[in-house]
């Protein structure tokens, strides 16, 4: 018969104590390791805010339509859901407008 798990290793910890350091402090520490930003989806740090703000609206506003339009599908605790999402999508539009009201008053 097959064992789908591994044997434990020979050297069990002889404390829970032990145990809990030990993933704790798992040993090498991963900042150690200078980290590459990926620059695939990287945000052009030359945009101004109004830029950055007018595409944020434009990004809300879209998923506030998709997620409105997937609501008609469904019923339930499901729609429930969908709705207070579209909602909080709407909360986030209006804060990003307000914020360009602030920067460049109507």
């Amino acid at each position: 018969m097959f064992k789908v798990t591994p044997n434990p290793p020979d050297s069990a910890p002889s404390s829970p104590h032990e145990s809990l350091d030990h993933h704790l402090n798992p040993g090498t520490n991963i900042m150690a390791t200078p980290r590459t930003p990926c620059t695939m989806f990287i945000v052009n740090p030359e945009l101004s805010i109004e830029t950055l703000l007018v595409h944020a609206c434009e990004s809300l506003a879209s998923a506030n339509v998709m997620a409105n339009d997937l609501v008609d599908h469904l019923q339930g605790t499901s729609r429930n859901a969908l709705l207070g999402i579209a909602q909080v999508i709407m909360l986030g539009e209006l804060a990003v407008n307000r914020a360009l009201d602030r920067l460049d008053p109507p």
